[in-house]
């Protein structure tokens, strides 16, 4: 029996230019749901690279808003158990993020009914056996993801546990499949000193900081992007939610805002943030999560406000502590936080914010417990010894010395009982020798890299025309890491019957 395939295709061609070497290794039909722009949408029309039984091209199945349905989409909700006001209210398109188009409460029903309709169909019309898909970042992904783990379909999603240069597949994001059936869970005996030369080794940050170094960077690209823009129809602003309001006088004037703000911003930063520490005081460390990213507006959506949240803690803390807030060095890639928030941070009593460029590993080194959203700096405070306090689900709560938040109402009790947990280094070594095992070597920045300079024009533009020669040369140059690619998915399949 031939297995069927959906695979989520959108302005990242990983999958796309994976599938054209797994297609080779399995016996199976593959289908398509394709979330990208009409340019883009030519190629996916002509392309004899990959051969999909079908293709759904998601924008066309969201066309002229009407009076929803609540009566369909209630029944939704409690056919999948999908509250989709949780998702909606956490979608950067629809809400906190968008300067061109402010949705009203209909046009994001109708929005949601049509998809609803469209995934039910495509599920009911092919009875997938897999849904391939990497990290579910945006609302009408995490809504389909959730309808195939509602509907008994086995998910394989291609994540990065934040360990290195090596990345995994797995049911859940960023939680090794695993983590539910493995009890006992062998040790390689590593001290902490060993452990935290094993985590220096593997330098995780250097590639996102490579990627976002590279963003955008180029004039000549800049250049190019903008002439492509300015001669274009600018269709999509018609036929795709995300494009509404982007209008080429409105899209130009909010860059040069942006420009404008980014700078002010920085300038605040430099004069306003703190860059020393006082060592002899005993404090929590909490590192502000970067705004507008999965991590919180999908696996944390009741934690979103960071800044209230920093008053949630320090309010929490015993006496005899204060809370060290870092800004995140990857907000700049945000143009940084508006200098109201810093002020509002500021402002809070006992809180101290630190610049973005001073040391994280100094301030995890010296504190007392570390409080994260849902970021990998939890499980790197374990490598030196430090508890930590997290809000969503993460791979590394099933450490000890990990205590996940539920309400804020509890933080009080909860900091407390950390402060007093020894962190054991068997514990962690154990977990990672676990994990090994479910990690494979890819770069998941380094390859984003070569797939938006090669097409994206460096990250400038999006909405561009690409021909399957572009395609063919990713695929030919990376063929070792496509392989590698299609080689894991295939384990993961043979590995996961259908349920």
């Amino acid at each position: 029996m031939r297995k069927k395939i959906v695979v989520w295709c959108g302005a990242d061609f990983t999958h796309f230019c994976m599938l054209y070497y797994l297609q080779k290794k399995l016996d199976a039909d593959f289908y398509c749901i394709a979330d990208i722009t009409p340019n883009v949408k030519d190629f996916f029309n002509t392309q004899k690279l990959v051969n999909f039984k079908k293709i759904w091209f998601f924008h066309d199945h969201i066309t002229k808003f009407t009076n929803p349905d609540i009566d369909y989409l209630a029944a939704f909700e409690k056919k999948y158990k999908i509250n989709l006001w949780n998702l909606a209210l956490n979608e950067r398109m629809f809400y906190r993020f968008n300067d061109f188009h402010k949705f009203t409460r209909d046009e994001i029903l109708s929005i949601y009914q049509q998809a609803c309709v469209l995934f039910e169909n495509i599920i009911n019309e092919v009875k997938p056996d897999f849904f391939i898909t990497k990290e579910t970042a945006f609302h009408h992904l995490e809504l389909f993801y959730e309808m195939c783990l509602k509907s008994g379909i086995q998910s394989l999603m291609l994540n990065q546990p934040n360990l290195g240069k090596r990345s995994m597949i797995s049911k859940k994001c960023r939680i090794p499949d695993y983590m539910s059936k493995r009890k006992k869970r062998i040790s390689k005996n590593r001290d902490f000193h060993e452990l935290q030369q094993y985590l220096e080794s593997l330098n995780t940050s250097e590639s996102l900081k490579n990627y976002l170094e590279q963003h955008a960077n180029s004039k000549l690209d800049l250049l190019k992007a903008f002439l492509i823009f300015m001669t274009s129809n600018n269709s999509s602003i018609h036929t795709n939610y995300n494009y509404f309001g982007r209008t080429k006088i409105k899209v130009l004037s909010n860059e040069i805002l942006i420009r404008f703000k980014k700078a002010n911003r920085r300038n605040f930063i430099n004069k306003n943030l703190v860059q020393s520490m006082n060592s002899s005081k005993k404090f929590v460390y909490f590192p502000l999560s970067v705004d507008m990213e999965r991590n919180l507006l999908i696996g944390s959506p009741y934690f979103t406000n960071q800044i209230e949240l920093i008053k949630n803690i320090a309010q929490s803390l015993p006496v005899e502590y204060s809370l060290f807030v870092k800004e995140n060095p990857s907000q700049e890639s945000r143009e940084w936080r508006s200098t109201y928030d810093y002020k509002r941070i500021l402002e809070i009593p006992n809180v101290t914010l630190f610049h973005p460029s001073f040391s994280s590993k100094n301030l995890i080194e010296s504190c007392s417990l570390l409080v994260t959203i849902g970021g990998s700096s939890g499980l790197e405070a374990t490598f030196y010894g430090k508890p930590s306090i997290v809000f969503s689900d993460v791979g590394y709560s099933t450490l000890p010395s990990v205590f996940k938040v539920e309400n804020t109402q509890n933080l009080p009790q909860i900091i407390k009982k950390a402060l007093k947990t020894k962190v054991n280094s068997s514990d962690l070594d154990q977990y990672l020798h676990s994990l090994e095992k479910e990690m494979f070597s890819y770069d998941t920045f380094n390859f984003a890299s070569i797939l938006k300079n090669k097409l994206y024009l460096g990250g400038n533009l999006h909405d561009i025309k690409i021909s399957e020669s572009d395609i063919m040369s990713i695929i030919s140059t990376q063929k070792d890491t496509l392989e590698l690619l299609a080689e894991e998915h295939l384990k993961k399949i043979k590995r996961m019957p259908k349920n």
